[in-house]
């Protein structure tokens, strides 16, 4: 964890807290004013509230794409609640008495509230205004799910490699920034209580300092705009990804003149959808030929004609569709691969997916959400359908508490990646796919073809270089890899530097 990450979740906080009390004030001025609006907008930001965050982030990122934006945008929907309701009910509040006497003044009506019935009740105000703001503090976590960064990624990885000092940390970071931000505005809404005379002016106290603290961050929250000598990809959630995105930032800028940025991490599928179209936001990303045409493409490998490869397809389809092209492959296959605990093959006997079949029936079988979904035909449901299994239960996980769950005994079948590292620690036994139900999930990088042409001048030789790393990486060679950042928790640039170095595409020592 660095500090970098803790003023990018500030900055996040910061950002949406602002936006929202710009939205949120006014809604519930109205809300106030307009009797008759008043239930069609509380019952408005009732319903943003009901709806999952990770679900109104991914609504968000489909018209908006991903990054901070989207989660900025998310937590303020969020966040409209509490400030909302808050400021029509201490409007509400305010002494009948000081309304009328501002009515025998002449004052309009919308100077009353302003001037005078908004002042008195932004104590009140200003506790939907604090509820809000600590609760953004941990609805930001869900912002490493759509490239927004912040402290969700420390969080999300510490629980994928089991590393509890990993999330206490990221978790304490949270708290001690909730609790610092609570007391802040816990003392300026006490010393408004106390002094509702003059709160008209102390109000402005918090609103300087929040402007303060949101400008001097804002740096944290700028994503530079990318240049012809900048190479641009985002951090993967898994360890594979975060090893080839940082093998392609060293061997890019030390054989071209290019500097290669990576943004905040990212899941395989927003990666992608970040990847294509007019807007896109990065230029390449490491994927798998399986994965382009089952998952990006929604095909099967019964739609690849007779006689052509599932990697050539995938290629194939993907140029027309979206103008992208997978190069050269690496050596790695990462296919899914079904595994179960050591205790459970013994038990068993299990050595193929089929010898599964006759004790289906007693076994739960769990995975993360996303094999249980219908987005590509090599998921849960069309394995089972094609192997004849008839599991007693299946439990859907988040990805980072799989191997958790399975070591605990949650499950007892579970499907894996073949060079995930956390396979070995978990002493899990993977099956032989006799049947071959999932097709090959051959690693290379998915780039964008006018990636070259943008870079012609700068690199031309773009590229020959990535193709050096083509036929270099083994299967084995990636669980080693992952093993060593999941498991031995070395950093990611270390492991990736010294795998260049010792297949000679670096110069320096292995040591």
């Amino acid at each position: 964890m660095t500090w970098s990450l803790v003023f990018e979740h500030l900055f996040i906080v910061l950002a949406s807290a602002i936006l929202s009390i710009v939205i949120g004030l006014p809604l519930g001025i109205l809300a106030y004013v307009f009797p008759k609006a008043r239930p069609v907008i509380l019952k408005i930001v009732d319903l943003l509230q009901t709806i999952p965050s990770l679900a109104l982030l991914g609504i968000i990122m489909v018209f908006m794409g991903a990054g901070k934006p989207t989660v900025i945008l998310g937590i303020t929907l969020y966040s409209l609640l509490p400030i909302v309701r808050n400021t029509c009910l201490g409007l509400q509040e305010v002494d009948p008495g000081v309304k009328e006497a501002a009515r025998g003044m002449g004052m309009s009506k919308p100077c009353r509230v302003l001037k005078i019935e908004f002042p008195l009740a932004f104590p009140t105000v200003f506790t939907g205004i604090r509820i809000a703001v600590v609760n953004a503090i941990g609805t930001a976590v869900f912002a490493a799910f759509v490239g927004g960064g912040g402290l969700g990624s420390v969080i999300n990885r510490g629980i994928r490699v089991q590393d509890v000092g990993l999330v206490l940390s990221g978790t304490a970071a949270l708290m001690i920034i909730a609790v610092i931000l609570d007391l802040l505005m816990g003392f300026f809404e006490s010393q408004m209580r106390k002094t509702r005379r003059r709160s008209s002016k102390k109000m402005w106290i918090p609103v300087v300092i929040v402007l303060a603290a949101f400008c001097l961050l804002l740096p944290y929250g700028m994503d530079s705009d990318s240049s012809d000598t900048e190479l641009v990809l985002y951090d993967g959630d898994y360890s594979e990804t975060q090893i080839m995105h940082h093998m392609i930032k060293l061997l890019v800028e030390d054989k071209t003149d290019l500097t290669v940025t990576i943004k905040d991490q990212m899941s395989q599928v927003n990666n992608f959808k970040s990847l294509i179209g007019d807007n896109h936001s990065c230029d390449m990303m490491i994927s798998y030929d399986g994965t382009l045409l089952t998952t990006f493409l929604g095909l099967d490998p019964e739609d690849v004609p007779e006689g052509q490869s599932l990697y050539d397809y995938a290629n194939e389809v993907a140029g027309k569709r979206y103008g992208l092209r997978l190069l050269d492959q690496l050596g790695f296959d990462n296919t899914y691969s079904i595994a179960v605990t050591q205790k459970v093959a013994d038990q068993y006997g299990l050595e193929t997916v089929s010898d599964l079949i006759p004790v289906a029936d007693q076994l739960v079988f769990g995975a993360e959400h996303e094999f249980f979904t219908q987005e590509g035909s090599m998921k849960y449901g069309p394995f089972v359908e094609f192997y004849g299994l008839n599991f007693k239960d299946s439990v859907s996980v988040d990805v980072s508490l799989k191997y958790t769950a399975i070591e605990n005994g949650s499950f007892d079948v579970t499907e894996v990646y073949a060079t995930d590292g956390l396979n070995r620690k978990a002493n899990l036994k993977v099956l032989e796919d006799d049947k071959s139900f999932f097709p090959e999930y051959n690693g290379a990088f998915l780039v964008r073809e006018d990636t070259f042409e943008k870079f012609a001048e700068t690199a031309p030789n773009l590229e020959e270089v990535l193709n050096l790393l083509a036929g270099k990486i083994s299967s084995d060679d990636m669980v080693n890899m992952t093993y060593a950042v999941d498991v031995e928790n070395r950093s990611v640039d270390e492991v990736a530097e010294e795998f260049l170095i010792s297949i000679g595409l670096l110069e320096g020592s292995a040591d």
